[in-house]
């Protein structure tokens, strides 16, 4: 274990042998870092908080501090970081609340960028990029590969389902369908992000698939249940498209129109 000698770590953290902790961070007692994780200097680790392994979390981040919710009394809620992600300058994460599942949860192999806030109860998946000060309100959902441009701002209790995409300084208040992009204050649906999908290795079949979604929700004068039912027809024949059962399944506000 490398630990800076300004660096101040309670006896009781369980920290991996071979973890490095950089000039003047805290690390509380009820945290827990994995093997093959770094934390730069100034960096503050506090209430029931678990990393996993192979994270680096830079300098100036702020990881479990107490929920900015009124509500909050102290409970031993937690977060949650999995492994391999990367934590740039600047970034909030906040413990949950007994209001909701209790923890505040990233996956695994994320990208998040400089000055990222992640609210109470936030559940972010896997391999998502956060670009430069996104902003995620409490009990926001987001689904495995969703890139979020800078400066996007999520309304609490959206869920932003998989593969979608965002622009930059996008204002999201309600709920993002898979495959989606978004754009604008306030969001609204921009075509699928095809790119992205090309990139993850989607055949062409699945692509046409989801642009058969997309039409069936913004291009055919479906209401939403209308559209539901061929989406789900149309997933019948293409296992892609069970991204939209999924986020059906989670959808409470709307989604955007």
């Amino acid at each position: 274990m490398a630990i800076h000698p300004t660096a101040i770590v309670d006896a009781r953290a369980k920290i991996a042998d071979d973890v490095e902790i950089g000039a003047y961070s805290i690390i509380g007692p009820d945290v827990e870092i994995g093997a093959g994780s770094w934390v730069g200097p100034h960096v503050v680790i506090e209430g029931h908080t678990r990393i996993g392994r192979g994270n680096r979390i830079f300098q100036f981040c702020s990881l479990g501090a107490a929920p900015q919710d009124k509500k909050y009394a102290g409970e031993p809620t937690r977060l949650e970081i999995g492994d391999n992600n990367t934590i740039r300058e600047f970034c909030t994460f906040n413990l949950g609340t007994a209001q909701d599942v209790g923890v505040t949860r990233v996956g695994d192999d994320n990208w998040i960028m400089a000055y990222v806030h992640l609210a109470h109860d936030c559940q972010v998946g896997n391999k998502t990029i956060f670009a430069n000060n996104t902003t995620l309100a409490g009990h926001v959902h987001v689904g495995d590969w969703v890139i979020l441009g800078g400066f996007t701002s999520v309304h609490q209790f959206s869920v932003i389902g998989e593969h979608a995409m965002t622009a930059f300084a996008s204002a999201v208040t309600q709920d993002v369908p898979p495959f989606v992009m978004a754009a604008g204050n306030r969001a609204e649906p921009a075509g699928i992000n095809s790119e992205g999908l090309k990139r993850r290795g989607f055949s062409p079949e699945a692509i046409r698939a989801v642009k058969n979604a997309y039409k069936a929700l913004y291009r055919k004068g479906l209401t939403l249940d209308e559209a539901k039912a061929e989406i789900a027809a149309l997933a019948a024949a293409q296992p892609e498209l069970a991204a939209f059962d999924r986020f059906f399944a989670q959808s409470a506000r709307g989604i955007i129109r």
